[in-house]
């Protein structure tokens, strides 16, 4: 038995990606929109995995608000590097099963590890 709690959070961010030949590959922004996905198998005494607002501040925590990513990050910022990245950090701190990062309402990328 398990519980799947999911947790949203919202960055301003411009990026650019390098080798991408279409609009892409000029200086643009985004308001990016993470969800971390989080699973416990055990509730503590008040019916709660992980407190919502501890992983809401720790996922607050990583997210580059207000910078221009490829100044702060050592990859290419795509949303698939993005929301790989944010899983490795969060993965750190609690049982992370999956990051999507949306660079819109229309797209979206995934992460997760295989099982």
């Amino acid at each position: 038995m398990s519980w799947l709690l999911r947790v949203k959070d919202k960055f301003q961010a411009a990026h650019f990606l390098k080798g991408y030949k279409g609009k892409c590959e000029k200086v643009h922004g985004h308001t990016f929109q993470v969800e971390v996905q989080i699973e416990v198998r055990e509730l503590d005494a008040t019916g709660i995995g992980i407190d919502f607002t501890e992983i809401k501040a720790g996922l607050s925590a990583i997210l580059p608000d207000h910078t221009l990513l490829n100044d702060v990050l050592p990859f290419n910022p795509s949303a698939e590097n993005l929301a790989r990245h944010f899983y490795r950090e969060l993965k750190t701190r609690y049982p992370v099963t999956a990051v999507t990062v949306w660079e819109s309402d229309e797209a979206s990328a995934s992460y997760r590890e295989d099982r």
